[in-house]
């Protein structure tokens, strides 16, 4: 026992909409195979939410319920809900205050935070931070992003690529030194030529020409973000390792974001993990950005065990990237 407060997940939730939207689907919007596509991305088909009026909260309610349903507590009990997310439902206000407004979180303050698809690390290391300083108990991080909203259906580059989805971890004070244990994380801003939304913010507000020239949609050059994601992901786990004594052998899973097939093969490569400790779904639900990684958890989460050394890698736009080493504080329920 140490008296070293660390921040453990004790509850993980997910949910991603019903309606599908396959390779075959593509096929017919936009020039494009379902052949191309499983080679390239390792994607066969993604999620869509569908309906009037129904934004990433959508996704994120359902999520958090479940996790406090598996936990066993009440919504009022949470302290704060940090939300990931680059389709938040308004510019304004936060989706995190709508959510907790929605579940009855009434004592919980909430923010946003965007880092694409790096969001969700970011943010669980915010979170930890919050459990370590002793201030507050039950911290819900969410990664969750509504990209059918921002994607450009006829842009065969992008559109291929993402889906809908949300996951929601639960963070509590642990002394058995469970839990996030170390995070490297980093930014370059001068990725975003490569890789954003261009209108939308304060620089390109919205007009009729922003609108007419398509720049309310996500872009991506993908021959260049690939090359920085490979070596981002792979070099940030290895330096994480390292700084940690570890090797592959230590690591009982790889939780890596969900961008490429090949790029999450390089990062496994890179730390000697075998296919069988990578967690992986990208050919069911895509790239749900913020998502990905809280959705590996929520999968896998009755396969994991107390103590299982897990590690936690993203790319993101812009460019944002990082890794997170966690150690599992719980056993499968019955």
């Amino acid at each position: 026992m140490s008296n070293k407060v660390t921040a453990a997940i004790t509850a993980v939730g997910g949910y991603v909409p019903e309606d599908k939207l396959t390779n075959f689907d593509l096929e017919k919007i936009v020039d494009t195979t379902d052949e191309w596509i499983r080679t390239r991305t390792g994607i066969t088909e993604r999620r869509i939410l569908k309906g009037e009026g129904k934004g990433t909260s959508e996704m994120i309610v359902p999520a958090v319920l479940q996790l406090c349903e598996k936990r066993g507590i009440d919504p009022m009990e949470i302290d704060c809900l940090i939300v990931a997310t680059v389709t938040p439902d308004m510019v304004f206000p936060a989706t995190a205050n709508l959510v907790c407004d929605r579940i009855g979180a009434k004592n919980a303050w909430g923010f946003d935070v965007s880092a694409a698809c790096s969001g969700f690390l970011y943010t669980l290391t915010l979170g930890a931070s919050l459990i370590e300083s002793g201030r507050y108990k039950k911290v819900v991080v969410v990664g969750a992003d509504k990209m059918s909203s921002i994607i450009d259906y006829t842009d065969r580059a992008t559109c291929i690529i993402f889906g809908d989805g949300a996951g929601a971890v639960l963070l509590e004070p642990s002394q058995n030194g469970h839990g996030i244990k170390d995070s490297l994380l980093k930014s370059d801003g001068s990725g975003a030529q490569y890789l954003r939304m261009k209108a939308g913010g304060s620089m390109y507000p919205a007009s009729a020409e922003t609108v007419a020239a398509r720049e309310h949609y996500a872009y991506q050059e993908g021959k260049t973000v690939f090359k920085f994601a490979v070596t981002g992901m792979a070099d940030i786990s290895a330096q994480l390792l390292e700084r940690n004594n570890l090797t592959g052998d230590d690591i009982a899973w790889l939780a890596p974001h969900q961008a490429n097939l090949r790029i999450i093969d390089a990062t496994a490569q890179r730390i000697g993990l075998p296919k069988e400790k990578v967690m992986i779904n990208i050919q069911k639900f895509g790239n749900t950005t913020a998502a990905t990684i809280p959705l590996c958890l929520w999968e896998w989460e009755h396969q994991l065990k107390t103590g299982d050394k897990i590690v936690l890698a993203a790319f993101g736009g812009g460019f944002t990237w990082g890794a997170t080493l966690v150690e599992w504080a719980y056993d499968p329920a019955g």
